[in-house]
């Protein structure tokens, strides 16, 4: 069984990955809040579609720049999983986002 994630989005999260692995450490930690905040919006829909009375109750824990990726990827797969039908377009847009700031 393949990946559930569609291709355009694991290809936006490979450059963002790429991209985020070339920073230099005060860049990273200058953009790490908006990279939580992607993250948690992924793990808050995962939970949703999951059927959590409340998704917004688990935050995902700050694990620091070297891990923030992890997380990323995970959740992205996560939603993709939980979430077949979710729209490839609005998280490569997300993703995309994310990649432009850093």
């Amino acid at each position: 069984m393949g990946s559930p994630t569609p291709h355009e989005v694991s290809d936006e999260l490979r450059r963002v990955v790429e991209r985020w692995h070339q920073l230099p450490l005060d860049h990273a930690l200058s953009r790490l809040p908006s990279v939580r905040a992607l993250v948690q919006w992924l793990a808050d829909r995962v939970a949703a579609a999951r059927g959590a009375s409340d998704p917004h109750a688990q935050p995902v824990p700050d694990l620091g720049p070297a891990v923030v990726m992890d997380q990323l990827s995970v959740l992205v797969f996560d939603l993709f999983r939980a979430e077949p039908d979710a729209d490839a377009r609005v998280v490569t847009d997300a993703l995309a986002g994310i990649r432009r700031s850093l």
